[in-house]
């Protein structure tokens, strides 16, 4: 991808984020309005479509404004994403609602995986060896605009159990050494999930490994949802270890 400009990646930052908030395309005058960068909206327009030829941005269906791409999306965590960690306070409340189920793997998993769909609000997911899934929070997306279409709703309901989808799409975090693993759109394998994302991370807790994460919409707080999926992933390591 050729190298963004200091006034692009201001752009590119702020339609992001506007679109994280409203899942609506993002025109120029919202930009204008609410970032202020100090540039006009015709100069505004004019960098969004130098920003949609190089595949940062698409036209929405039915708007003038345009919404990012997971090119974009990816670059965004790489680059521009200020993580909000858990603080201290969040840490100890919620080691203490998993820690009294280290000795029952299987009722760990599950507190886990309801402990970090709640905190998320969308899809919380985890896979083990054994070929075992546990979800919980599939409520969490029927509030989602892009939810309301019934075939991708549908879609991602019926492959929550189906461990041998979620384990072949975790299996390539194995081949990096990267904490987190960011799988968007076209990465999901699917058409109808194109406008999904899954954020996941390994966890081992011998004899037994997987993956945990959080399934949802293109547009996840990644700021929060992240370091949510790390904390929570070397929770059930620590786990583990402490066993």
């Amino acid at each position: 991808m050729p190298e963004l400009t200091d006034r692009q990646i201001q752009i590119l930052k702020a339609v992001i984020e506007e679109f994280i908030e409203t899942a609506s395309p993002v025109g120029s005058e919202t930009i204008e309005r609410k970032y202020n960068l100090g540039v006009s909206p015709a100069t505004i327009r004019n960098e969004m479509q130098k920003l949609a030829d190089t595949g940062y941005l698409k036209q929405g269906y039915s708007s003038a404004g345009r919404s990012p791409t997971p090119t974009a999306l990816k670059y965004y965590v790489q680059n521009l994403m200020k993580p909000n960690n858990l603080s201290v306070t969040d840490e100890v409340s919620a080691k203490e609602k998993v820690w009294d189920f280290r000795l029952d793997f299987e009722k760990l998993m599950r507190e886990v995986t309801r402990e970090l769909a709640r905190r998320t609000q969308a899809i919380a997911l985890s896979t083990v060896d054994t070929g075992d899934v546990y979800t919980a929070g599939a409520a969490n997306i029927l509030d989602m605009p892009e939810f309301y279409d019934i075939d991708l709703t549908k879609t991602i309901l019926s492959l929550l159990e189906e461990f041998n989808y979620w384990q072949k799409l975790t299996e390539q975090g194995s081949e990096t050494e990267d904490p987190i693993h960011l799988l968007l759109g076209n990465d999901l394998g699917m058409e109808l999930l194109a406008p999904c994302g899954f954020v996941y991370t390994q966890y081992q807790i011998p004899p037994r490994h997987g993956a945990i994460g959080v399934i949802g919409p293109l547009r996840l707080n990644y700021s929060r949802v992240i370091p949510l999926v790390q904390y929570f992933g070397g929770l059930v390591s620590e786990i583990g270890k402490a066993k």
